[in-house]
């Protein structure tokens, strides 16, 4: 005696892409290049906790302004809604990076690296990782690897609406630090556009750092680039959606737009010593050392 039943299809109905790894890693390299600056207005979404803590805080949306001039240098101010008075606007070139909160009247710098972390996730947001999210960056061939590996990913199909495994693309870049070997990062690609979908970004000790993913791609002046970017930082536990109203591409920037000075009267504090974030006055080693980079 048997008994017959339906399975039903658990594996997505879409019609998918077929790409080698040079095609990728050709994708990859062919957006780094064509994207030099980008000037974009945007919406912030913010959210603070997780498991650690045992709640998530949703921050209200606010609308911000990202600057960003390749190699490094990074822009990005917020306003508060409404009124539209700003919120914060933070300068990165780098290494060092610079803070202006004007509604607590501080001013932060410090190395582009969170030395000495606060219970207070999102003071531990530096620009880097914002930068580090928003592209992919080139693959090195020199002290890079790029592998291929074949996946599968959670989706609503298309016609039936249900939750299914689709099939993706993972190039995983094993990155060489001294005489060790690490995996640096992982894109992956889905496969209906053959667009990279998310990217997982790793510190040397194999810690994911960051999780972006990247949604509604469209095409501006040649190069594609996402509407919608999701940044997770799963070790501080808090997470940021950029949402783009504006954006152009590859204009040219002048100096003085990534040029922050304190604000007259402001505290200073510096993040990498503590000990002295006295409050300063008047002029301050930040206005000094911007006041020969406030030029074109």
């Amino acid at each position: 005696m048997f008994r017959t039943r339906i399975v039903e299809p658990r594996t997505s109905t879409a019609k998918l892409q077929t790409a080698s790894k040079q095609e990728l890693i050709a994708r990859i390299n062919s957006q780094a290049l064509g994207i030099k600056t980008l000037n974009a207005t945007v919406d912030i979404d913010t959210s603070v906790g997780g498991e650690k803590k045992g709640k998530v805080t949703e921050f209200q949306e606010i609308r911000g302004y990202i600057l960003v001039r390749k190699p490094d240098m990074l822009r990005m101010i917020g306003l508060f809604p409404l009124v539209r008075n700003t919120a914060f606007d933070m300068v990165s070139d780098g290494k060092r990076f610079k803070l202006s909160i004007p509604a607590r009247n501080k001013f932060y710098i410090g190395s582009t690296e969170v030395t000495r972390p606060s219970s207070n996730p999102l003071e531990n947001l530096r620009p880097q990782v914002i930068y580090s999210a928003l592209f992919l960056p080139q693959i090195d061939g020199n002290d890079e690897i790029a592998v291929m590996e074949d996946d599968t990913e959670t989706v609503i199909d298309p016609k039936t609406r249900k939750l299914v495994e689709q099939p993706d693309y993972v190039i995983d870049i094993i990155r060489r630090s001294g005489n060790e070997w690490y995996i640096a990062r992982k894109i992956i690609f889905e496969r209906v556009k053959l667009t990279p979908h998310r990217q997982i970004i790793f510190d040397s000790s194999g810690k994911v750092t960051t999780i972006a993913t990247y949604q509604v791609y469209r095409d501006y002046d040649g190069v594609s680039f996402p509407n919608v970017i999701e940044i997770e930082r799963p070790q501080e536990e808090y997470s940021i959606r950029l949402t783009v109203e504006k954006l152009t591409m590859n204009e040219a920037l002048r100096d003085d737009q990534f040029a922050l000075q304190q604000p007259p009267g402001s505290q200073l504090v510096n993040l990498d010593e503590p000990n002295q974030n006295a409050a300063t006055k008047g002029t301050s080693t930040a206005q000094q050392s911007d006041s020969g980079t406030a030029h074109n």
